[in-house]
């Protein structure tokens, strides 16, 4: 008898331009993938045709009924594109308070700075906030909303695998690690 695992989870909170082209790039990686926003009128399935589920709710709120109904584990990656602190900060002080497999943001530097200050003022711990992936991805030097949703899968697929996220030509040794 043949058993298997379910897909990972990947939620996406915000339902922006980048969150379609992060749900697309997460269900190729085999991810089961929800895109959750407050705003009825941005979240929408037509919007997010890649993602199994698009769900209206505020993003802690709904974090917060999957991590009591158990359908969030440490296979779980959060991405958090909302880019405003009415919703960021409250996901995200959820979320790192969580063993999640990945738990980034997006937002400038100055963004990510005053962030980090709300987080801790919220009572998210340094060791907390240092699990935190912000500005999420990796630097490729992508513009478009595509290439960032290769960076942040990049980055997800590295942190996943112990990856180092360097060019494979600079380094020395097996390119794949042992499982």
């Amino acid at each position: 008898m043949a058993t298997y695992a379910t897909p990972p989870r990947m939620i996406v909170f915000g339902a922006i331009d980048f969150a379609a082209a992060v749900a697309r790039i997460g269900a190729f990686l085999g991810y089961r993938v929800t895109v959750c926003d407050a705003r009825p009128v941005f979240a929408t399935a037509p919007r997010f045709p890649d993602a199994d589920e698009v769900v209206v709710d505020w993003p802690h709120r709904y974090l917060r009924a999957e991590l009591d109904a158990g359908r969030v584990d440490a296979r779980t990656a959060v991405c958090v594109l909302t880019h405003d602190p009415k919703f960021d900060v409250p996901v995200l002080a959820l979320a790192l308070r969580h063993p999640l497999a990945f738990v980034g943001a997006m937002g400038s530097r100055r963004t990510h700075d005053e962030r980090r200050k709300q987080l801790r003022e919220a009572g998210v711990s340094v060791a907390q906030l240092d699990r935190l992936a912000a500005p999420i991805g990796l630097d490729l030097g992508g513009r478009t909303p595509e290439e960032t949703a290769v960076s942040v899968a990049a980055q997800i697929v590295a942190g996943r695998w112990g990856g180092t996220g360097r060019a494979l030509a600079k380094l020395a040794g097996p390119i794949h690690r042992p499982e």
